[in-house]
């Protein structure tokens, strides 16, 4: 596998993940505000990776 399916399937799985935790918040699945905060948290944190992710392979791409 090279970096940029590497990256693909990271980014896919970081998706998937982010997916989960926002429909989980949208079914008020959340036992606790401070879980609830948490989660919001980790959906904030996917997605600052997904950007990082999809900048540098965009980086990537122009530089060819």
């Amino acid at each position: 596998m090279d970096s940029e399916q590497y990256a693909e399937e990271l980014r896919k799985t970081i998706r998937k993940l982010m997916n989960e935790l926002t429909d989980n918040v949208a079914l008020g699945n959340a036992q606790s505000f401070d879980q609830y905060q948490r989660m919001v948290g980790q959906i904030e944190g996917l997605a600052i990776a997904e950007r990082e992710i999809i900048s540098l392979q965009n980086t990537s791409d122009e530089d060819e």
